[in-house]
């Protein structure tokens, strides 16, 4: 059948309500129906049937089934919108016997009211970072280390620092600036 004949007979198929099987272009979202145009014109309402988690926007094109009764999407042509997995739930990820890995082209995000990470080590590495916080509680019962190429810190308010001993040492100037320095 040559492809002009198949679109002759498609399209008296969508204007008699015949058996539709083709593609659609996603004009409007309302929850778990779309508003599709047809390629030889008009609009039917489809209910999404996909096996899949997937949010239409408009511009999509999904693959439609349907008669004059209803009409389902059941797949998904071309996406413009983003893919999104929702569970209700409590939901784990688990890579058995390998390493799950989390990418993105353009950033990772976390959303969440809490988040607590546990593990043996913790590696971060990055070229720069920034963090900002209301309160910072760190207890660390061995070792604090830190190895800066230089380091800068500013305090709106009071300093205070309590050890049972305490040692400055620089290999030149040391810089003491104060109205009042009180020792001992």
């Amino acid at each position: 059948m040559s492809p002009q004949v198949a679109t002759l007979i498609g399209e008296r198929s969508i204007a008699t309500g015949a058996t539709y099987l083709g593609p659609g272009l996603v004009s409007e979202v309302r929850g778990r129906e779309v508003t599709i145009e047809l390629p030889a014109g008009g609009t039917v309402v489809a209910t999404l049937a996909l096996a899949f988690l997937y949010e239409p926007v408009p511009g999509d094109v999904l693959l439609l089934i349907g008669n004059a009764d209803a009409h389902y999407a059941i797949g998904v042509l071309h996406a413009t919108g983003k893919a999104v997995l929702a569970f209700h739930g409590d939901v784990d990820v688990h890579a058995v016997d390998g390493t799950l890995r989390l990418s993105g082209d353009r950033g990772v995000q976390v959303d969440a009211p809490e988040v607590e990470v546990h593990a043996g080590k913790l590696r971060m590495m990055a070229d720069s970072v920034i963090q900002k916080f209301n309160s910072v509680y760190q207890r660390v019962s061995g070792l604090l280390n830190t190895h800066a190429g230089k380091s800068h810190t500013v305090v709106d308010g009071a300093s205070f620092t309590q050890a049972e001993s305490g040692t400055i040492l620089t290999k030149e100037v040391m810089t003491i600036n104060g109205k009042q320095i009180h020792l001992g």
